[in-house]
């Protein structure tokens, strides 16, 4: 396979991640857009260390461990807004705002 196909791919499940972060109000569908956007990276990370070493392969091991994290801690943050306020609309969340 061509090495713009793998782009073109991340391109398209970065562009879905964007767009359902900025749209979407459900915080655990905000989580799973960042998890879409951080898959984007990791195919680009292992498409170009197919062409230019193994670097790129560890590293989205890396990303993955990350991602995992990620996910534990917000998928947490969510948990504790549903139990507070019975919803997980991010717009209600102005409690931060100064």
């Amino acid at each position: 396979m061509l090495l713009n196909q793998f782009l073109l791919l991340a391109a398209i499940l970065f562009s879905i991640g964007v767009y359902g972060v900025i749209v979407r109000r459900n915080g655990v569908l905000v989580l799973m857009s960042i998890e879409l956007i951080l898959n984007a990276v990791n195919i680009n990370l292992v498409a170009f260390s197919t062409f230019h070493g193994l670097d790129g392969q560890v590293f989205a091991l890396f990303v993955i461990a990350v991602a995992a994290a990620e996910v534990g801690v917000g998928l947490a943050i969510v948990l504790l807004i549903y139990r507070n306020r019975r919803s997980v609309d991010i717009d209600e969340l102005d409690e931060l705002k100064g």
